[in-house]
């Protein structure tokens, strides 16, 4: 038998739960777990980047949401944005100590997902042979 968190003893209470609608760790969920937060990180393990090299390495984010993921990853502490006084300037991202840990998780999900997508793309043949096509 499971117990919720709600029901345990609050000393034995996680100091965040996810479950919980006021959590704040559901925002950075959302930032990692998001289509572009996830991809970016799991880019951003291959090393650092500058702005467009990452953006042509998580192909097919907009400029505008790659900004807005980086801005988002970067306060979530994930993700660390080092400007050089440089003419003109550069800018370069990598992962920060707490990002990288959070991307080794990430990628052990990538490449599972990557190394089961044939069983993925049988089960969605037969889903839609059973329900027309989409």
């Amino acid at each position: 038998m499971t117990i919720s968190t709600q029901d345990r003893p609050e000393e034995t209470r996680p100091p965040y739960d996810a479950f919980a609608r006021a959590c704040p760790s559901r925002t950075t969920l959302e930032h990692v777990m998001g289509r572009w937060g996830g991809l970016t990180l799991s880019a951003l393990h291959e090393g650092s980047f500058r702005f467009n090299e990452l953006r042509r390495r998580v192909d097919g984010v907009s400029e505008k949401m790659l900004s807005q993921t980086l801005q988002a990853l970067e306060r979530d502490g994930l993700v660390h944005r080092e400007a050089q006084p440089t003419n003109p300037p550069r800018v370069d991202y990598e992962l920060t100590p707490l990002g990288r840990e959070v991307a080794d998780r990430l990628l052990s999900v990538v490449h599972f997902v990557e190394s089961r997508m044939d069983e993925v793309l049988a089960a969605r043949e037969r889903y839609d042979a059973t329900r027309g096509a989409r």
